[in-house]
């Protein structure tokens, strides 16, 4: 039988009835992991006030389903073993989860290089000869947003075993991590739960108490307003996105659209393909207007202005007055725009289109842009459209309910509906998409302060990766948005009890994004996760006119790789280069008779970098004060 909810009509006279209403929570299911050496918490749902009765194995726990509907049991701790069957029991239905097994359960969780599959991994054909586990277990969680926590998926998922088939659609490190650990231990099966989604930044996986933290009641409050009614939570935004677009760019296309030059857009597709030579390769913001003619009736009872997928973020406008702002390159844009908006006659359509990587604007096919009117009719909307273009760059505010980066939406509905199941640890591979903002350690922290709470476990273990290399390498010393993600990383675990941070900053490609190299990867998680995560600095210290910087997790000794380490900068107001010498769990960087108030390391986008203790590990990008 397979799927969580499959429903079991089970008695020893007759079948019971099926209840659509009794089921297990959505991590639980055939060929489930659950957690060895905690207590074992089952959830699930049935009608409200229902008794049920809950078996794992010969072991028996109680449960009673409260006025939501929601149950919860829980059983003592357990050694690793099974498979097991689990059941849920009322008087008059069932479910069961067969092939339970009892061992440990990661979850892995991030943006793209979380989620980049084995298939496309390094050595993807050879590493496939060893795919099949039947004790390695993976469950993929279905990409959704929410505005509040859900106790579902947005889709149906199961578990299932790696094999040849299952395991090249898998995170790779994920599961290249999981094999290391399933060497060190091969009697515990290992459970992966992939919760991850390419281009999220962290603070769309924050939790509502994190969130609230993090970015104050006001911004809680206005999500909220959105779940209630998304153009007034639009209006309410428009504001600060107004008051951001003044400072980039004198025109107010909105108030007066006459005031710029349209030029006629050939046609509804990514504006690559559109054969238009100032929309080639634009990395900025494009203007779209598009005249729309109602009669007196069709204006008065409202519609909805569909405008397909856009790529990447877009702020709409109707008559002037703002309508919608969303940003992700997979979900359409319906806004429902009330009666007094329009008007009989000419009314103006403006869309700002905010394109940051690869191509930009109305994804199409044209026929999916329409205005539906009250009475169910719809005005096709896929021509007359004409464009302007914008001389500003910059970065917009994203509202709380932007799909990648909203507050929370994404850890609502893809790491919520876990509810608290027993995990061995998480790993965290983010940070490429926080690149340029301040504060990600205190994100960070609220993440991990955040994954603890669901869980009920204040001392859960927590895997971050620092960041891989990727661009051109600094030839001078210079300001790095991408050192300064991997250095509060490394801020936020050195504060956090429980968590290590593994470095993979030599692991990148500066022509890829996305290096291949996951295998590696994973190994350095599987130690991290056995306790031995690797150099990181901890202190700078003055000896003279050198600075000494002493280092944790240190295995044998440093050695800097064909030669003296480099990458050490010395700074002041400036930095510059330095000679430095490893010793044991220290580094010398030699002063050069400039003053010195910091020292720093690896601080580029993608560094070179030498810098090895005994077992090949490196650490990350730091900036330290010299004491």
């Amino acid at each position: 039988m397979k799927g969580a909810a499959a429903l079991l009509a089970v008695t020893a006279l007759a079948p019971l009835p099926v209840s659509a209403q009794l089921a297990f929570g959505p991590a639980i299911g055939d060929q489930a992991v659950l957690q060895r050496d905690k207590p074992i918490v089952v959830e699930g749902e049935a009608p409200a006030g229902t008794a049920l009765t809950v078996t794992l194995g010969e072991t028996i726990a109680q449960a009673k389903a409260g006025k939501d509907g929601h149950w919860r049991a829980t059983f003592p701790a357990m050694k690793a073993g099974g498979p097991y069957r689990l059941r849920a029991a009322t008087r008059d239905s069932a479910v069961e989860a067969d092939g339970v097994m009892v061992g440990d359960v990661w979850l892995c969780s991030g943006q793209s290089n979380m989620e980049l599959p084995v298939r496309r991994a390094l050595d993807f054909d050879g590493q496939m000869n060893s795919a099949a586990d039947p004790m390695l277990r993976l469950l993929t969680v279905p990409k959704a947003t929410a505005t509040k926590p859900r106790r579902t998926f947005g889709e149906p998922a199961s578990w299932e075993a790696s094999t040849r088939d299952t395991a090249p659609e898998f995170s790779a490190a994920c599961w290249y991590m999981a094999r290391e650990l399933r060497k060190a231990e091969p009697g515990v099966a290992i459970g992966l739960i992939d919760a991850s989604w390419g281009g999220t930044a962290i603070r769309a996986w924050l939790d509502p108490a994190a969130t609230r933290k993090i970015y104050g009641a006001d911004e809680a409050t206005l999500l909220d307003a959105y779940d209630r009614d998304p153009l007034d939570a639009n209006v309410r935004f428009a504001p600060r996105w107004i008051e951001w677009w003044r400072t980039q760019d004198k025109v107010e296309p909105w108030r007066t659209p006459n005031a710029v030059q349209w030029s006629p857009l050939p046609g509804i597709a990514p504006w690559d393909r559109l054969g238009e030579a100032p929309l080639q390769g634009l990395l900025g913001w494009a203007w779209f207007r598009r005249t729309i003619t109602l009669t007196p009736d069709q204006a008065r009872d409202g519609a909805t202005l569909s405008l397909g997928i856009i790529d990447d973020g877009d702020q709409v406008f109707v008559n002037g007055r703002p309508v919608g702002n969303s940003y992700g390159w997979s979900n359409p844009r319906d806004y429902k725009v009330p009666g007094h908006y329009w008007k009989a006659g000419a009314n103006e359509v403006l869309v700002a289109v905010w394109n940051s990587y690869g191509t930009g604007g109305f994804m199409g096919p044209a026929d999916v842009l329409k205005l539906t009117l009250a009475d169910g009719s719809s005005i096709p909307l896929g021509d007359q459209w004409r464009y302007w273009i914008s001389t500003a760059k910059g970065s917009p505010p994203r509202p709380p309910w932007d799909a990648i980066a909203g507050l929370g939406l994404i850890g609502n509905a893809m790491v919520a509906p876990l509810g608290r199941i027993g995990l061995r640890g998480v790993a965290w591979y983010q940070g490429e998409s926080d690149s340029g903002q301040t504060g990600y350690d205190v994100r960070l922290r609220g993440l991990i302060d955040g994954y603890r709470r669901q869980f009920s476990d204040p001392a859960l273990q927590v895997l971050v990766v620092g960041l891989a290399g990727y661009g051109d390498p600094a030839p001078t010393p210079g300001e790095s948005g991408w050192a300064q993600v991997r250095d509060e990383q490394r801020r936020a675990v050195a504060a956090t009890p429980g968590t290590a941070l593994v470095s993979a900053i030599d692991l990148g490609s500066r022509t890829d994004i996305h290096p291949g190299d996951k295998n590696e990867l994973g190994k350095r998680l599987a130690r991290a996760a056995l306790g031995k995560p690797g150099p990181q600095a901890v202190s700078a210290r003055r000896d003279g006119s050198d600075v000494v910087v002493s280092f944790d997790g240190v295995e044998g000794a440093l050695t800097g790789w064909s030669g003296a380490p480099i990458s050490f900068e010395l700074c002041a107001q400036t930095c510059r280069f330095a000679r430095a010498t490893a010793d044991g769990a220290t580094v010398r960087v030699h002063g050069d008779g400039q003053p010195v108030t910091r020292v720093r390391y690896g601080w580029a986008d993608t560094p070179v970098v030498n810098l090895y203790d005994a077992a090949n590990m490196t650490p990350t990008s730091f900036e330290l004060t010299v004491e």
